[in-house]
């Protein structure tokens, strides 16, 4: 009997050292590995030779499910062997669901998996993958709610918005259950933010309410009250912005100001939440500092205040471009391509077209490196082309480019946009009246106009107004540019403001009552170089050189045309300068991706009549 305990005792000595040695030999790849990984510049050969060298070992199940997960993770993302990246992370998820208490290889294997399914574009393997780690997660918080939030932007991506609402909602109600509060709020802002993307307006107000009070409620770490503040009016003050309600939007647009501040000023707390539900972050701070300035931007560009609006768009972009030297996040790309959209259509404003157009090429090229971007964006791009080309005249070029726009785009707002701007094309070439009178039913500010923004209702008053006035029908012109100037004074918009005056003082010009038409043309000018709108200025220096000349005020006409040969001249240089450039090859591009190259111009080939 004392034998056999000696023999067994020596066994378990036996097994025991033979273990220990297992660890160490396992332990010391592990460490080589991570050397090679962390090395500057990373060794990333050395690195997986190290880790494939733990398999002719024979290790436990644990040890080869964990190794095989390394493996995929590292090549993932350190090379462009998605191939073999895919073999040891299948390995990973079969291997580590016949282990018991293994859910944070388990997890990661799978939503690292269906990550690089996703970057392969096998959507359909991906899904399925998701589905059942979700079913089998929900005794894991922290990886149940990451995986719903990975399936629900995998819906988001393909633009299957009601999918992903409902996991969002699912999402919402399991953190309620655990107790997570503050990941019910992250659920239902992001349920939110894409029900404002549907237009689900009647949904989003009690849902924004309801995140309201979550958020003033939650009492937990002071950066993540304050992110969840900031996600919750950011959402507050895009939805007032698509509406166009511009001065209604400050008092939210003031707030979030004030949120950024003081999380700048908050130190991380390295304290982890005590509910594993709670892991999350919606943004790092950086980036929502980027996010506050973008939509100053979009604030100050409808408004008018476009100084503002360059101010905001340098300090955005000098941010994203340290953040993009550490970073590749792709949500950075987004942000800088949305900047660069809204400041290109300032510069065409301010007279400064040949700097539009270097920017315009810019969203080009950065389109080229993410098709997804160019996906989003193509629409967008188009209709900056198309303004570009409206602002140097090429007509023909503007139409192209706007219906080219009008196809790529199912997106309401963007749609009403760009067929105002389509239909005031049509005014100004003067023989379209049947693309006209179709365009101008369809954006009938009267009766049922397809979208909710009081921006571009106001937009479509004018363009009636526009064209009422080039038909000779000046009363009905009257009617329309004073309903567009009752709704842009409600909201601040002060370049729909500062076109209304101008005509309005044209049409009383060319009625013969003066005095009525500088009591338009006077405000407009100084409303017009406070913006400033090249084009406005322009026009009303005309106006007010020939109303004075009329009213026998010869120095007053002489200040005045002094003025307007000076805009004439600025516009018409600029002209020059961009039409010279080989971006404006651009102009001819409607069709596939963004061309990678141009052609030098030898010089401008467009009529600079309409500048003189």
């Amino acid at each position: 009997m004392a034998a056999q305990v000696a023999a067994a005792a020596q066994a378990a000595a036996a097994q025991a050292a033979q273990a220990e040695a297992a660890e160490s030999w396992y332990l010391a790849l592990l460490g080589f590995a991570e050397h090679f990984r962390t090395s500057s510049p990373p060794k990333i050969r050395l690195c997986v030779h190290c880790l494939q060298a733990v398999f002719p070992f024979k290790p436990p199940q644990r040890i080869e499910a964990r190794t095989h997960l390394q493996l995929g993770s590292v090549l993932y993302h350190h090379t462009k062997n998605s191939e073999q990246a895919r073999s040891h992370l299948e390995k990973a998820w079969l291997i580590s669901q016949q282990i018991q208490q293994f859910e944070d290889v388990k997890f990661e294997a799978a939503s690292l998996l269906s990550e690089l399914y996703c970057q392969e574009n096998s959507v359909d393997a991906a899904k399925p993958l998701l589905r059942k780690a979700i079913q089998i997660s929900q005794q894991t918080p922290y990886w149940h709610c990451r995986l719903l939030f990975q399936l629900a932007q995998l819906h988001t991506l393909e633009k299957d918005l009601v999918s992903a609402c409902d996991l969002l909602g699912v999402g919402a109600e399991y953190a309620r259950v655990v107790g997570s509060e503050y990941t019910r709020a992250l659920f239902l802002l992001s349920k939110g933010m894409l029900l404002l993307m549907e237009r689900k307006l009647q949904e989003v107000h009690p849902l924004l309410t309801l995140c309201g009070q979550i958020v003033e409620n939650w009492q937990g770490n002071p950066i993540q009250k304050e992110s969840l503040r900031v996600f919750f009016l950011v959402l507050q003050v895009t939805h007032y912005l698509d509406a166009g309600q511009v001065k209604s939007v400050k008092p939210c647009l003031k707030q979030l100001q004030q949120c950024i501040q003081t999380i700048s000023t908050l130190h991380d707390d390295e304290i982890l939440p005590s509910n594993p539900a709670d892991l999350f972050h919606w943004l790092p701070k950086e980036h929502m500092c980027v996010l506050v300035y973008l939509v100053t931007v979009m604030h100050s560009m409808q408004a008018g205040y476009l100084e503002k609006a360059q101010k905001y768009t340098d300090k955005a972009l000098m941010q994203l471009e340290k953040l993009k030297m550490l970073d590749c996040s792709p949500i950075l790309s987004s942000f800088q391509v949305i900047l660069l959209e809204h400041i290109i259509m300032c510069r065409l404003v301010t007279g400064h077209k040949a700097t539009a157009l270097q920017e315009i090429s810019q969203v080009c090229q950065l389109c080229q490196q993410s098709p997804r971007l160019f996906s989003n964006h193509a629409a967008q791009l188009h209709t900056l082309l198309g303004l570009y080309c409206v602002s140097v005249n090429c007509m023909d070029n503007a139409e192209a480019q706007f219906t080219t726009a009008l196809r790529l785009t199912n997106h309401q707002e963007l749609w009403a946009f760009i067929v105002t701007n389509l239909a005031s094309v049509y005014i100004r070439e003067g023989n379209r009246h049947q693309e006209l009178y179709s365009l101008l039913e369809r954006i009938n500010p009267d009766h049922s106009f397809p979208v909710s923004s009081h921006c571009l209702r106001a937009a479509a008053f004018y363009v009636r107004g526009l064209f009422s006035f080039f038909q000779g029908r000046y009363n009905e012109a009257k009617r329309f540019l004073r309903e567009t100037l009752k709704m842009s004074n409600a909201e601040d918009l002060n370049r729909l403001t500062a076109c209304s005056l101008v005509l309005l003082g044209h049409i009383f010009y060319v009625l013969g009552n003066h005095r009525e038409s500088n009591n338009m043309v006077v405000p407009a000018m100084q409303l017009a170089s406070k913006i400033p709108d090249m084009s406005v200025q322009l026009w009303s220096s005309a106006l007010l050189r020939d109303l004075n000349k009329a009213c026998g005020n010869a120095m007053d006409a002489h200040e005045a045309a002094q003025m307007h040969q000076n805009f004439s001249q600025q516009l018409l240089q600029d002209h020059i300068e961009a039409c010279s450039l080989p971006e404006h090859n651009l102009i001819t591009w409607t069709d596939g991706p963004p061309p990678v190259q141009f052609q030098a111009q030898n010089g401008p080939n467009t009529s600079l009549a309409s500048l003189l």
